[in-house]
């Protein structure tokens, strides 16, 4: 087996924490969020010496992440099942009820509805960077986060009436 470049074993522990966050988000399983990481990094390795030269592997990373968790999910194959608990934080959490109300709506939404809010507004994404990520078009995006939002709001109900006043 050869050795990895060092330049990829940088980017990879550079970029494993902020990959390992929106995996979290998109799975809402620890378990799930650590094997869609390490997909993801095993994709990057293998195709390691094109993306170094286009010099985006950041935002290549991300692309594959959310296309390897949409492509997962839509496999009717799959036995394992996200939990309904996300995993313990380091540190206190201002909102924590908030928090875990919105990641608890956002679990019940369908893969892509979930991945273009994540993307959009808790990874504070442009329309152009989601729909580059999820090969969707900026229009297609702007419908769907409207449509995912109005979605997440339902599910929640008055439990986020509650929690927010």
């Amino acid at each position: 087996m050869r050795e990895a470049p060092p330049d990829y074993l940088e980017f990879a522990v550079a970029r494993s924490g902020p990959l390992f966050r929106t995996a979290c988000l998109l799975t809402g399983d620890w378990h799930l969020a650590e094997d869609l990481v390490q997909e993801t990094l095993a994709k990057m390795y293998r195709s390691w010496w094109r993306i170094n030269r286009a010099q985006s592997p950041v935002a290549y990373a991300d692309t594959v992440l959310v296309r390897t968790f949409v492509s997962q999910r839509r496999r009717r194959s799959s036995t394992e099942r996200p939990s309904d608990r996300m995993p313990d934080t380091a540190g206190p959490v201002p909102d924590a009820e908030l928090r875990m109300a919105l990641l608890d709506g956002l679990a019940r939404l369908t893969a892509r509805d979930r991945a273009v809010l994540v993307l959009r507004y808790w990874e504070d994404r442009s329309v152009e960077e989601t729909a580059q990520a999820l090969r969707l078009s900026p229009g297609a995006v702007r419908t769907r986060s409207t449509r995912a939002l109005r979605r997440l709001r339902d599910v929640l109900g008055t439990e986020l009436a509650d929690l927010t006043t």
